[in-house]
């Protein structure tokens, strides 16, 4: 959606199906990412609307903590845009029948399916994995891979975007694939908005590990915080992963354990991951000049400009601005 635009559009309905045992922290993360008013957005209306429904009137969340009353029944979710899947610890527990269907009615009626932790296993049990990538969270990659041999699974990244089908790994990657999919629905700037409000890493990439095996070092804070937000600052500058590894005072190996320990991501991927991001948010506030853009983002030229564009998100420079760019001077509050 252009951000300045005047006239709003239909707000993307959202359906989260709880059952029974469903964990709480992704019920939460749903609602949080797309039920909440958006204010600091500065629009005349919500851009989506959330319905959580389920195969009984009374549900019993995980350990049971406490129980949803009164809760709409599955076939609020028949006129979803969307439809989460949340998980549960029970994995190897078949999914109800009721809620397999109602899955698998919205996937071919052309609803976008998301699943969120191991929701992923429920998405299998409908059939909706079969031969394509998905994630889940890596303690049950085994069980899943045991239960789902024909699904592709990427035991290791955040999310993965399969279109219409988008699952995500262990509960804080929830927000991750939320983000993703509100910049995808309404660009960079948006979601940054969003993210700010929720006090969440602006961007990981899906590709990113989702944890690192390391002991609690003995020696003092080695945060990278303070060298990315130099880097933010400079990414028009030609800054090289030399750059960065002479700014923290580390050969740049080092560096790259660093970040690899720390961000799941290579110097080099982060680096040109931000500039992406940076000619995204110039695009939508309005610079229509591609070597401008370029140029300010560190991507160098407008040709590199349009390879990177296509590669992150699938599209031109010039379709991303028909989609997503404002009026010139209108800008989202921070």
């Amino acid at each position: 959606m252009p951000q300045g635009s005047s006239q709003r559009p239909r707000t993307h309905r959202v359906a989260v199906i709880v059952d029974e045992g469903t964990n709480p922290f992704e019920v939460g993360c749903a609602t949080e990412l797309f039920g909440l008013p958006r204010p600091e957005l500065g629009l005349t209306g919500p851009l989506y609307e959330v319905v959580v429904c389920g195969p009984a009137t009374d549900i019993r969340m995980n350990h049971g903590f406490f129980t949803l009353t009164d809760v709409p029944g599955l076939e609020a979710a028949d006129g979803a845009d969307t439809l989460v899947v949340p998980g549960r610890p029970d994995n190897v527990v078949p999914r109800g029948p009721a809620v397999l269907d109602a899955v698998r009615r919205a996937h071919e009626r052309g609803a976008r399916i998301v699943s969120l932790c191991t929701g992923s296993f429920a998405l299998a049990e409908a059939g909706l994995l079969d031969g394509r990538r998905a994630a889940t969270h890596w303690l049950w990659a085994d069980s899943f891979r045991r239960l789902h041999p024909r699904v592709l699974l990427e035991p290791d990244v955040l999310f993965v975007d399969e279109g219409d089908v988008l699952t995500a790994a262990g509960s804080a990657a929830a927000l991750d694939l939320g983000l993703h999919i509100w910049r995808t629905d309404h660009g960079a700037e948006i979601a940054n908005a969003v993210s700010r409000r929720l006090v969440f890493a602006t961007y990981r990439e899906g590709g990113q590990r989702q944890f690192v095996e390391r002991p609690v070092p003995d020696v003092p804070d080695l945060s990278l915080a303070p060298l990315l937000e130099w880097a933010q600052g400079r990414l028009h500058e030609p800054l090289t992963v030399t750059h960065l590894a002479d700014r923290a005072a580390v050969s740049p190996a080092t560096l790259h354990r660093r970040f690899r320990a720390q961000l799941g991501t290579t110097p080099l991927a982060w680096l040109t991951a931000e500039r992406v991001t940076l000619a995204r948010r110039l695009i939508e506030l309005g610079e229509e000049r591609l070597d401008v853009v370029a140029a300010r983002s560190g991507l160098g030229t407008a040709a590199n400009l349009r390879v990177r564009l296509r590669r992150e998100i699938g599209l031109s420079p010039s379709a991303y601005r028909r989609r997503f760019a404002t009026d010139a001077g209108e800008a989202i509050s921070p």
